[in-house]
């Protein structure tokens, strides 16, 4: 009967997956539960578990699929040899009557209900042993786009059908022990939102990379979106900060990435095929396809679900471009960090200066190393070596069978949701994506090394690098009342370090991001029009194109950067210091050498506090001020702190506190709280007039041993004199810790000598210094290390009392 071939997703229910699979049974539940806080799923209906069985039984499928999975089991026959043959039975033979006539009828009711005469449809497989929360069977079974009338409807729901058993989802379910036999196919039948006029995309509601849970990771390209999926686009990325969603006036937008968005998939109009791949226009490629209130809508929504469902999820999402709603139409619990346990492993490169010879977006965060295999297309498959990298264009689905026996995967095109992506997190192989040129850059056999250690950023190298691991258990550490903190310059990265409990950033580098992330000068962006180097003057537009004003590039990039170092550690405190690159390194950005003069000494020339009210770099601080205050007021992370480096006396310190009170950043306001770095004679000796006018001293240890000592901390001919354990220099830190605690101001410290010499880290406890910070590598020694000094402490005090 229809009501037993037929289940419309309105009569449904969460506890359906045995009757219409895991992707219809989500789809099902969300219209039913979620559907009051404005969530959209496409109207539509599902073919049931029970019309396939009826359907292989009928039909005389059965005892011919039987046989052919016991030959390929027995090994009397290949993978692709029994697909092939088990695909065309299904293939050759009519639905059933009653089956077709079902079909028929529901697609009649859809077109009533939605007043169109042959609406569009989205006719998709839903497996019963498919989007469990341990298995995602990404991309096994087909999907089919913009199908019209009843004949092109059992045309496609025949080709689902067959679909359940494509190589790669009888590989796929051989190596994770389903049986074929018990696995049944319900097909999804929706009306087909019109994102071939606007755009569509993913969404993870965790990080995909290190499992950060408090961020919601959009992908979006235009036109339909089987372009991200398959990874033929590389798609905007857009990142959202969960905590701060329900704050009203907070916009947690914490990264926008421009894709090139190459291609778009559209209707096709005419001929046989439904869908047609376009080059998109240079507009459509230079902007943005969600804007700031979509995207938060989006973010909302998948928070929503995944409460729904009390476990991470996977969505995809579509924008119909005729009335500029948004739609969620699949949903799936996300499986391979939902898996991972509390050990964290720590790759890293041990040569940290070799040059990548191509970058794309890193999947994982492991290293391999071996030989290239290059295939550029699936006929190919059969080449690949078992242990190589595979280099290739792209991959969907048929090459799974070969991806699980790779190092590693790069690939042309694509992102960190394409099918490449997906796949090879769930197999836990490292893979760099969308690298734009890899097919036609590595040679087949080529040594090379790829390396997702790096942050998001995935980097090939040429040649076997050598690199090591290391493991922390992260429940096993210890913890201490001294504050233990991390040092971070790389926003790409620092989303890892998340499971590290650490007690905040004590120290985040403003000029690495401006290095690596900016690249540009400020005062290049804001005198632009005026540039005389030409060369730089094109690469400065090449770079800020989609941004009208230039300046807000500067802004936007930083602002970012800086939100994303602060956002894996809110509500704990995040240390900021403003830029502190002397007047050569300053140069060496793109368009700086018209803005720097030339110094003699940059280690004590323009640099830190004298340059943020220096009449040649007053106006790009004020671009640094702007950034810092989108951070703390539009995207919300108050628990942003800013400090000074480099300030040589309580006459520059004011000079500095009131150039940032111009521009809106004042102490003490919203909350906001100004430390100073002591790395300067004058600080220790000043100590409470500078305790005056900041909130807290961070103890530059680098900088301080060198002037304390008089030696050029660079110098290699002077190497052996430079030692943070010298009685002067622990003498200093010493008195400034008591003198600055005596004004009710905390001390910490952010130089690598506590990672370096364990003795000096006892000495800074024994001295109660408030917070140690330092790199990630080194936070687990030397935490272990404080809290067995700070029980020995405790151990002997009590003796003593």
């Amino acid at each position: 009967m229809p009501d037993e071939l037929i289940a419309w997703f309105e009569n449904l229910g969460a506890g359906d997956v045995p009757r219409v699979g895991g992707k219809n049974a989500s789809l099902v539940e969300m219209t039913q539960a979620l559907g009051a806080a404005g969530i959209r799923v496409p109207a539509g209906f599902a073919t049931t578990a029970a019309a396939y069985r009826a359907h292989v039984a009928e039909s005389g499928i059965a005892p011919e699929l039987a046989e052919q999975l016991a030959a390929l089991q027995a090994g009397k026959t290949t993978l692709q040899q029994a697909g092939q043959a088990i695909r065309h039975l299904f293939l050759e033979r009519d639905l059933s009557p009653a089956l077709a006539e079902a079909i028929r009828s529901a697609y009649r009711d859809l077109a009533a209900r939605e007043k169109v005469s042959a609406p569009a449809v989205a006719v998709r497989s839903s497996a019963t042993a498919e989007d469990l929360p341990t298995a995602s069977f990404a991309g096994q079974q087909e999907s089919f786009l913009n199908v019209r009338g009843e004949a092109a409807l059992l045309e496609a729901c025949r080709r689902c059908y067959a679909s359940l058993f494509t190589d790669r989802a009888i590989a796929y379910r051989e190596a994770n022990g389903f049986d074929h036999l018990s696995v049944a196919l319900s097909i999804g039948v929706q009306i087909m939102v019109r994102s071939d006029l606007a755009g569509s995309g993913v969404i993870f509601t965790l990080d995909t990379e290190t499992g950060f849970p408090g961020v919601v990771i959009i992908s979006a390209a235009w036109g339909l979106g089987e372009t991200v999926v398959q990874g033929t686009v590389e798609p905007d990325k857009y990142t959202v900060f969960k905590p701060l969603l329900a704050e009203r006036h907070a916009i947690p937008i914490i990264e926008r990435s421009r894709g090139a968005k190459e291609r778009k998939l559209v209707y096709a109009e005419g001929g046989s095929a439904s869908t047609t791949l376009l080059e998109t226009t240079q507009r459509e490629r230079e902007t943005f396809v969600l804007e700031s209130a979509e995207i938060l809508q989006l973010a909302r929504w998948a928070v929503a679900v995944e409460q729904h469902y009390g476990r991470p999820m996977d969505l995809e999402w579509a924008k119909d471009g005729e009335t500029g709603a948004l739609f969620i139409v699949q949903a799936r619990p996300e499986t391979v960090q939902a898996r991972r346990t509390g050990m964290l492993r720590n790759w890293r490169l041990k040569d940290r200066r070799a040059r990548p010879i191509l970058t794309g977006a890193a999947v994982g965060e492991a290293i391999a190393t071996a030989e290239a295999c290059v295939i550029r297309g699936a006929e190919d498959i059969a080449r690949f070596r078992d242990g190589a990298i595979l280099v290739t264009e792209a991959t969907d689905p048929d090459w799974v069978p070969i991806m699980r026996r790779a190092a590693g995967i790069v690939t042309d095109h694509g992102g960190p949701t394409s099918h490449a992506a997906i796949v090879s997190r769930e197999l836990g192989v490292p893979a760099v994506i969308g690298t734009g040129r890899a097919t036609a850059t590595l040679q087949d056999g080529q040594t090379i090394t790829l390396s997702c250690a790096e942050g998001e950023e995935g980097r090939i190298y040429d040649g076997r690098l050598a690199f090591d691991v290391t493991e922390i258990d992260v429940a096993a550490l210890p913890r201490s009342r001294t504050r233990v903190m991390l040092n971070l310059a790389n926003p790409a990265a620092a989303l890892r370090w998340w499971r590290l409990p650490a007690a905040g950033v004590g120290l985040a580098r403003m000029e690495f991001i401006i290095n690596d992330h900016i690249r540009i000068h400020p005062m290049a962006l804001l005198r632009f029009d005026t540039l005389q180097d030409r060369d730089a003057k094109q690469r400065i537009a090449d770079i800020t194109r989609g941004w009208p004003d230039k300046a807000e590039y500067f802004v936007d990039r930083l602002a970012q950067g800086i939100a994303k170092l602060a956002a894996p550690f809110h509500p704990k405190p995040v240390i900021l210091r403003l830029s502190d690159f002397k007047s050569n390194e300053y140069a060496h950005l793109i368009g700086g050498g018209e803005f720097e003069p030339a110094e003699e000494n940059p280690m004590l020339g323009l640099r830190g506090a004298s340059r943020y009210t220096s009449v040649r770099y007053r106006d790009g601080f004020a671009l640094e001020c702007r950034a810092i205050r989108c951070v703390r007021e539009v995207i919300g992370l108050r628990n942003l702190i800013v400090m000074v480096p480099f300030c040589r006396s309580p006459a520059e310190a004011d000079r500095v506190l009131a150039e940032m009170a111009r521009h809106g950043l004042v102490r003490g306001a919203d909350g906001l709280q100004v430390y100073v770095m002591c790395e300067i004679p004058s600080n220790v000796i000043l100590a409470e007039e500078f305790a005056a006018r900041f909130d807290g001293f961070s103890i530059g240890s680098n900088d301080l041993t060198q002037l304390v000592l008089g030696v050029d901390r660079d110098s290699a001919e002077l190497a052996t004199l430079f030692d943070e354990r010298d009685a002067a220099v622990t003498r200093i830190i010493a008195d400034v810790i008591r003198r600055a605690h005596a004004c009710g101001v905390p001390v910490g410290i952010c130089g690598e000598a506590p990672s370096n010499h364990p003795g000096f880290a006892e000495f800074l406890v024994e001295q109660g210094i408030d917070s140690i910070s330092l790199n990630p590598d080194g936070f687990a020694a030397v935490l272990r290390r404080i809290a067995e000094l700070e029980a020995r402490l405790d151990a002997k005090q009590g003796r003593t009392a």
